[in-house]
């Protein structure tokens, strides 16, 4: 099936550096296909090596795109760094669903597809994503909200009715996703309130997931914090496969 990593690759003696490079990179990519025959046969296949920016590259392609998908193998130092930043590059900008595949594959059956669900009219996206993905795996889905207002002074905080807040945030999330519900009834869908840092609460839920969701919907203004520093956080340190989705 040809070589399967960086390591096991030996560069021929006496060749220019593009060409060295170009030779590793089909290598790579001819192992990558087999393995993908082997474990796929229906599917098909293709390869291309392209001289180019990686994000700039794929943006491109995602249009008309179902999904791009991205691996992380080999995220630390530098290397992790600039990884990262294509991942993030791409999550912010791609005009389709982009899954960074990182951490273990869940192996157990029930393990859920973890959904992170903010405040926001336009939720469409993801929770099409989110239910397609489960009826698809024959998992169930876990929808998060994380609640969590640090503009509120601590001692006021004292005084918050948190199981009050709980309930408040469970209606709405059923409202919202009653008509999905009834659209996927085979889905065992259950919902999650958490009074945390989104990033926080969704990097505890989706130990164990088999992927865990999450919008691109940022609040800042440049290019680095269009993608959200929830979004972020999940791409950098979630232990199982990330998907982000752009609620458009």
């Amino acid at each position: 099936m040809g070589r399967t990593s960086p390591q096991d690759w030996k560069a021929p003696a006496g060749l220019p550096a593009e060409e060295l490079f170009r030779r590793q990179a089909h290598d790579f990519l001819e192992s990558a296909q087999a393995q993908v025959r082997a474990a796929a046969p229906e599917i098909e296949v293709t390869t291309e090596v392209v001289d180019a920016r990686p994000v700039e590259l794929l943006t491109s392609r995602a249009s008309g795109a179902e999904l791009v998908v991205l691996g992380s193998r080999g995220l630390g130092g530098v290397s992790g760094l600039l990884l990262g930043s294509v991942a993030v590059g791409l999550a912010s900008h791609a005009p389709c669903p982009v899954v960074i595949v990182r951490g273990e594959v869940a192996e157990d059956p029930d393990a859920p597809v973890v959904l992170g669900l903010e405040y926001s009219s336009h939720n469409d996206g993801i929770l099409a994503f989110g239910y397609d993905y489960a009826a698809m795996h024959r998992a169930p889905l876990l929808v998060v909200r994380a609640w969590a207002d640090t503009v509120i002074d601590p001692a006021t905080a004292l005084f918050l009715d948190e199981e009050a807040i709980r309930e408040d945030e469970h209606l709405q999330l059923a409202e919202q996703l009653v008509g999905w519900r009834e659209k996927y009834p085979d889905v065992a869908t259950r919902t999650q309130v958490i009074i945390d840092r989104p990033a926080h609460a969704l990097l505890e839920a989706s130990k164990g997931a088999r992927i865990v969701l999450v919008g691109a919907r940022g609040r800042g203004g440049m290019a680095g914090l269009l993608l959200g520093s929830t979004s972020q956080a999940l791409i950098h340190r979630a232990t199982c496969p990330v998907a982000v989705v752009h609620n458009r």
